[in-house]
């Protein structure tokens, strides 16, 4: 968790006064709909924000989102994405370059978003029910409108990507199953530190929550925020809709999931909630004894200093030895948000000037960390798969 990360929407409220105006009248808040069975696809969109590129369509099957390679190019394997803390709820938005590469490679990404919690083995446990249910649908029912089959589909191995808490979340998988579990893990950025230390202050923060709330609960924005009609919901995105002209339905669920976790994260720290569930030495001894699969990457950036990529590599390396697996590591440029980088759209005028040449100087050397990232990914799910075969 970062408080860097859970700023963005007051920030967002702060910058434009129509929706904080908004907020103050009706409250914002987002309640969970959990639904316990998968449905067929429900929505469709565009990664990148290029709704003229149809190579960048994915589907959402439930809570799940499906993005196949480019129109023509048939899937290498099936990929199981994890984002990190509060961003990986939208991995359409946060992580939407860097699953547009990996399709490009050749592979079918399916990426499951989560809510973030202090109970990372209840988080565990639900991405694997979501992505293997997810999984079942997409090797019976195929996906026609990528033009694949069920049946080739059924014979893809399944490997795994995930990134910082996503790549916690990635082992805890590997580790509590042995069975429906990938082939190969590419963890990227690994952190599992302790919440006093992954949250600055914590240890304050949950005294003052819980001497605030006697405050909060008499004020009628609190009330508004614990019973949020529809009609209210529906008056916040009108407002919104008056700010952001990209305003769409899979923006909406974007929006939805990534606040809908917050209520929760301050419940838990209202309620005395002091450590991660289980602790960072529990899942390491979890690792050391369990961990079940086979191959695993391990990605570290030389400008990152909350990575924590060397200790799980002292952890595993005697557990994969153990089962006969491989163990690798390397160091790439780049920082903890690098996965996270996106390909913003530069507009230039009817006249190329030096600003436009500079802007685009930044972007091609910012993106070229994350492009090479999912080039090195890539190659190593591809080395995995020839061993496999020979």
């Amino acid at each position: 968790m970062s408080l860097l990360l859970t700023a963005a929407p007051s920030n967002v409220a702060n910058n434009f006064p129509i929706i904080r105006q908004q907020c103050s009248k009706i409250g914002c808040a987002f309640t969970r709909n959990v639904r316990p069975c998968i449905k067929m696809v429900v929505s469709s969109g565009y990664l990148g924000g290029d709704a003229n590129y149809k190579d960048k369509m994915y589907r959402r099957l439930d809570s799940c989102l499906v993005v196949p390679p480019p129109e023509g190019k048939k899937p290498r394997a099936i990929i199981k994405f994890l984002g990190g803390a509060f961003i990986g709820a939208v991995p359409e938005v946060t992580y939407s370059h860097l699953i547009d590469l990996l399709a490009r490679e050749g592979y079918l990404i399916i990426s499951v978003p989560y809510n973030v919690t202090f109970d990372h083995s209840q988080a565990a446990r639900e991405v694997y029910e979501k992505f293997n249910a997810c999984l079942n649908v997409v090797s019976t029912s195929g996906l026609p409108y990528a033009d694949l089959s069920a049946e080739e589909l059924a014979r893809l191995p399944v490997y795994s990507v995930g990134h910082s808490n996503g790549a916690l979340l990635q082992l805890l998988t590997g580790s509590y199953f042995s069975e429906k579990i990938p082939k190969a893990n590419a963890i990227i950025s690994f952190n599992n530190r302790p919440a006093t230390e992954a949250v600055p202050y914590f240890e304050q923060l949950g005294p003052l929550v819980r001497q605030m709330a006697p405050v909060m609960e008499t004020l009628p924005m609190y009330t508004m925020a614990r019973n949020t009609s529809g009609d209210a919901w529906n008056a916040f995105l009108d407002t919104a809709k008056t700010v952001f002209q990209q305003y769409d339905q899979e923006a909406v669920v974007s929006l939805t999931k990534f606040a809908d976790q917050l209520p929760s994260v301050m419940n838990q720290v209202t309620e005395g909630t002091s450590e991660f569930k289980p602790t960072p030495s529990e899942n390491r001894e979890c690792f050391r004894n369990l961990y079940n699969v086979p191959h695993t990457l391990l990605v570290k950036f030389n400008f990152d200093a909350i990575d924590e990529t060397d200790v799980v590599e002292e952890i595993l390396k005697p557990r994969v030895e153990l089962i006969g697996g491989t163990l690798e590591k390397v160091v790439l440029n780049g920082n903890h948000l690098t996965p996270c980088l996106q390909d913003p759209r530069w507009q230039v005028g009817t006249i190329y000037t030096p600003a436009d040449a500079l802007a685009q100087g930044f972007k091609a050397l910012a993106l070229n960390d994350t492009r090479v990232l999912a080039k090195t990914i890539a190659n190593w799910f591809r080395r995995v798969q020839l061993k496999r075969q020979n």
